[in-house]
This record gives structure tokens, sequence and C-alpha cells, in this order.
């Protein structure tokens, strides 16, 4: 990257400088933490692997520093920010930092979570510091919602992170493993330290890397998959057999769903992969 452009990143000084100016403090409501290390920002960039014919949607832009250092590189950026303060002020701050480059963001005064659509272009990439109590939804969300969506490269909570990359049979291999696999190749991309943040988080973060992938092959849909996660894993140490009972209407119901399925009844659903899971939705949609 050409050094005139780096330094129009947004620096630490700067940050609290801008911070102050606008009354704004992060808030624990909305999970925010600013990002004020130059290189943070751009190792997520590089990480994304975005360039030139991107367009990213960012979620939560907070005061714009991934935001500047993805408009040097991308050919747009929707920017998706819920605080009103922050949504008015980003465009301003693009204006003064990357004149260059301004016509080339669009700012949504918005809960991503509550997006159902985006202004065309349609993002290419999903490149974002995410708070911390929504990542998982609002990543999951965004991928049913914006199929044009190819990477994913999100900074988390670190246990957040290796959930969400977990493998089956891993200690932490739950639901949102098992969901952002039906979506994408999801693998760890590198940890964050709590330094590089105002404030400092007290726990580490991590980034998380996702290649959109055509879903698993199954006659029952999104939902009726997911439906058999969410009960798999509401009681993680119980057999599948026991777990799906419920879901199943008993567990003599379940335990055939499963053979039919392929998969062992006296399982447990950390072992599953999402094959299986879409397979088990699919035993019980022939029923149906």
């Amino acid at each position: 990257m050409e050094p005139h452009l780096e330094e129009r990143l947004l620096g630490a000084a700067e940050i609290r400088e801008l911070a102050g100016r606008l009354g704004v403090r992060p808030t624990k409501t909305w999970g925010q933490n600013f990002v004020i290390d130059g290189n943070t920002v751009r190792k997520i960039v590089r990480q994304a692997g975005v360039g030139a014919d991107d367009v990213v949607v960012e979620v939560g832009p907070g005061l714009g520093s991934l935001t500047l250092a993805l408009l040097h590189v991308v050919d747009r950026v929707t920017a998706i920010e819920i605080d009103p303060v922050l949504a008015g002020q980003l465009p301003a701050t693009v204006a003064e930092h990357a004149p260059d480059r301004a016509d080339r963001l669009t700012v949504l005064q918005q809960d991503a979570l509550t997006v159902t659509a985006l202004p065309d272009p349609q993002p290419t990439a999903l490149v974002a510091n995410l708070p911390y109590n929504v990542a998982v939804p609002v990543v999951l969300h965004l991928l049913e919602t914006l199929p044009t969506l190819e990477r994913v490269l999100v900074m988390v909570q670190l246990e957040v992170a290796e959930r969400l990359a977990a493998s089956p049979g891993g200690r932490v291999y739950g639901v949102p493993s098992v969901k952002a696999a039906w979506y994408a190749e999801v693998s760890p991309a590198g940890r964050i330290g709590r330094n590089v943040f105002w404030p400092a988080p007290n726990v580490d973060s991590g980034l998380v890397r996702m290649v959109r992938r055509d879903p698993p092959v199954t006659t029952a849909d999104r939902r009726e998959v997911f439906a058999v996660i969410d009960a798999a894993f509401a009681q993680r140490r119980k057999t599948l057999r026991a777990a799906l009972g419920g879901w199943a209407g008993s567990p003599a119901a379940a335990e055939e769903v499963l053979r039919r399925a392929g998969v062992d009844p006296g399982a447990r659903g950390e072992r599953l992969t999402v094959e299986q899971f879409a397979a088990i939705a699919a035993a019980r949609h022939a029923d149906a």
C-alpha cells in the first residue's frame, strides 16, 4: 500500500479526539469497541482478500477506522451503523481523510439484523469488526439475506471465532459451527490482542474467514435443517435419540428417523456434520 494512503487512516489520538467532539462514549449496549491501530485494520483488509472489484458490506463501522482502510482497496463500501451519531459522522470522516473515495461510500443507519436488502451494487464480501453480543446472528442473517456474498472476514470475540470455525467432535463445536457450515467453508484467520481497541475489551479477539459454498444437497429446506440442529444441541449431552425426541414426536420416532438417515441414534449432536443434520431433516421430511 502506498504510504500516503496509510497516512490517511485514523490513529488513536484522532479517534479519541473525534469521539470527544461527537460526545461519543463506546457503549456496551451496542457492543462497541473501536479499533485504534492502523496495522490491525490493514491486516483485516489483507486477510479478507478483497480487491478493486469487490463491493464490501461493513457492519458497525464506528468512527471509520476499517472503513477507510477498505475504501483504499475495494470498489465500494456499504456501511451499516445502528448508532445515529456515528452513522451521521462517517461520510464527513471519509470526505476528510479520503476525499477521492467519498462517493464510493453508502451509509445505512440501521440494525444489521433487520436488513432485508441492500442498495445496488450488491456486496461480494462482508468485512467487519462485529459487536461481540450479536456477531453470530449478524453473520448468519447476512449470509442468508445477501446471496451475492462470496466471502466473509469478521473480527469477533476469540471464543466466538473458535466456535464458528470448530470441526465436528471438538469441544466448542455447536450450533454456530454447524449453521455457519451450511453456508460456507469456515476457518480461523488469526488472533487480535486487546490493546488495539478503545476501550480495551477484557477478552482477546479472533478473525474468522468464510468462503461461500453450496449448502448440502437435501430435500429439506434450511429452516427444517436448522430446527434439527437447534434440537440436537439444546440437550447436547444427550444421545440424538433422546435429544430429538421432542422434535420427532418421541424417542422411538427419532430413532426411526435417525436410522433412515444413516445416523447412529446413540451418537451426540457434537459428532455430526452439517450434511448429516441435513440427512436427518430429509428423512423426517419424507414422512410428512
